[in-house]
């Protein structure tokens, strides 16, 4: 793999056949080439790659949740942002909690808050 473009699916044998900072790199380096100015590309990367992870590895729920986003008109690129939001949000939840058992309802969880984005709220908040 040469190339990452979040428009299009990798083919995920590919992808998961790089090494984690391989596909940071890709996705650093379509940030740096497309000029989308961000206040930290590498974290941005991060999210990308997390995402690309999940739907090479087949996570139903976020597999589901793109589809559902793209099909809301959502181009692949936002669906993958919209999704990467919920990440971000799962981890600070995790980083925050004090529960002991956060790890055995943190899958479910997440699961959960996946499903809930909607292409109209993104638009909403995000291109207005």
């Amino acid at each position: 793999m040469i190339r990452y473009d979040p428009e299009v699916q990798p083919d995920p044998s590919q992808w998961l056949g790089l090494d984690e900072q391989e596909r940071i790199q890709l996705a650093e380096a379509y940030q740096w080439a497309a000029r989308i100015r961000l206040p930290n590309v590498q974290a941005h990367a991060c999210f990308h790659a997390i995402v690309e992870n999940q739907i090479a590895e087949g996570l139903e729920s976020v597999v589901r949740a793109m589809a559902r986003l793209m099909k809301q008109g959502l181009s692949r690129h936002d669906a993958m942002h919209a999704i990467g939001s919920v990440v971000a949000g799962h981890f600070y939840e995790a980083m925050q909690s004090k529960a002991e058992n956060f790890s055995d309802t943190a899958h479910a969880g997440y699961n959960a808050a996946v499903e809930r984005p909607t292409a109209k709220e993104w638009r909403r908040k995000y291109e207005e």
